[in-house]
């Protein structure tokens, strides 16, 4: 048994002073609060916070960071990214995905959605090992202690119908029974790995049609699997969708059963009333990405509706151009204030419980939380810099940024000191590899 005392901690309704954690190693077996510190006790002064859960992000895009050559539009940003994605291989992939890793663990970032579709060779062709750009991904999760949910994912067509593009080609499979085989076959391959789960992806409606989407959700169900797609994140898949099909992505999603299955609507931007209220009733995860969605340009999302409606809410970093759970949730706070002319649409109390316990629940875990049977996923956060002078406790996740974590624990391990990664540097993989991702653009 080893046990740690928290000067606060922040427990479902909020921080509280003195909390004594009883742990069997990975596992919290009790929690007491309101108690002073124990012989034997390690003690951690600050804040502690349960680990949060990045519910979306496709690890690659974080070469873009920065990049100039990124043009002023989604889809000239798209084309530049299709080509940092046909220069990865195996090898370059589990490098830069490492101080990817190590970055989000250094942010407070204890588990992660990877919805991944870089599949293939980049002319379409399987590796000999068909699953080794899934086993480089896995294999860095291991190496630098994050959960990881490989979410992998179905895409079968540019657009509605039309074949692949070629600079798509390697993310695309032969048709939806290859997929299947394919991901059956991974899920006894990531079984062995206790740190990594396996989940399903529908790319968009734009990639998958409704047969086929209809079919991955039946194998999620079948499989126990969460389920993420992203949904409406331009209007013109909106008004593409209602063209080809009479309906919205929503609509049609839900037609092909996939709300039904443990499914996380990932953006959710560009919805109409109807929309809202079928996810609502379905009780269906958003997954918000609002620092993406800003950066792109895409839209502000009807966070509060969808809350409302029923719907349950999650974060993810997406492209990584800024890899810091609390940006994420006060870009989320302050769409909302934009868009509806009032303050305090979310409670810290809601921003964290989408951080942490509905995050981590979106990608099929359990966890996010400080209480027993929990698992030993815990950041420090320090309460001593300049920014945070004078906030309330209550309110440290408004005001807090990513520099401010101390020390991370997932699974008992302690993965970050001192706002470092324990064993990755991850400066050095991001700047040499991302330099060369980069240089594949021009």
């Amino acid at each position: 048994m080893t046990t740690m005392w928290c000067e606060h901690g922040w427990l479902e309704d909020g921080p509280v002073w003195g909390v004594r954690l009883e742990t069997d190693g990975s596992t919290i077996t009790a929690c007491e609060t309101g108690v002073a510190p124990s012989e034997g006790d390690r003690i951690l002064d600050g804040l502690v916070i349960p680990g949060m859960a990045d519910c979306h992000s496709h690890t690659f895009h974080r070469a873009l960071r920065g990049a100039r050559e990124t043009g002023s539009t989604f889809w000239s940003w798209r084309s530049t990214m299709y080509k940092i994605a046909g220069s990865l291989t195996p090898e370059s992939y589990y490098d830069y995905a490492r101080g990817v890793y190590a970055e989000m663990l250094a942010a407070g970032y204890t588990c992660l959605g990877e919805f991944h579709y870089v599949h293939h060779q980049s002319d379409g062709t399987p590796y000999v090992d068909p699953h080794a750009m899934d086993e480089a991904l896995i294999a860095a999760a291991e190496d630098t202690g994050i959960r990881l949910t490989l979410l992998d994912t179905l895409y079968l067509s540019s657009g509605f119908g039309s074949p692949l593009q070629a600079e798509q080609l390697r993310f695309g499979d032969a048709s939806v029974e290859e997929w299947i085989r394919r991901v059956d076959a991974l899920g006894d391959a990531i079984s062995l790995h206790p740190h990594a789960r396996l989940g399903a992806a529908i790319h968009s409606v734009r990639a998958v049609g409704p047969d086929d989407a209809a079919r991955v959700a039946r194998w999620a169900v079948e499989a126990g699997a969460p389920l993420h797609v992203h949904v409406s994140e331009q209007v013109k898949e909106n008004t593409d969708c209602e063209r080809v099909f009479g309906m919205t992505p929503t609509r049609l999603l839900g037609e092909a059963g996939v709300w039904e299955a443990n499914a996380t609507a990932v953006h959710a931007t560009h919805l109409s009333d109807a929309d809202i209220a079928e996810l609502g009733r379905h009780a269906v995860t958003v997954c918000l990405c609002p620092t993406t969605e800003a950066d792109l340009g895409d839209g502000i999302g009807p966070a509060r509706a969808l809350r409302d409606a029923g719907a349950a809410l999650s974060l993810g970093s997406d492209e990584n151009v800024v890899i810091d759970p609390f940006e994420e949730i006060q870009s989320l706070e302050r769409g909302e204030r934009l868009t509806s002319q009032s303050r305090e649409v979310f409670g810290a109390n809601d921003l964290m419980r989408a951080l942490c316990s509905d995050g981590y629940r979106s990608l099929g875990w359990s966890g996010g939380a400080l209480e027993v049977g929990a698992p030993v996923d815990l950041v420090q956060l320090d309460l001593g810099s300049t920014r945070l002078a004078g906030v309330d406790l209550a309110r440290v996740p408004l005001h807090a940024r990513s520099e401010d974590v101390r020390r991370v624990w997932v699974d008992g391990r302690e993965v970050v000191c001192e706002g470092r990664h324990r064993t990755v540097d991850s400066r050095e993989p991001l700047e040499r590899l991302g330099r060369q991702l980069r240089a594949s653009t021009r």
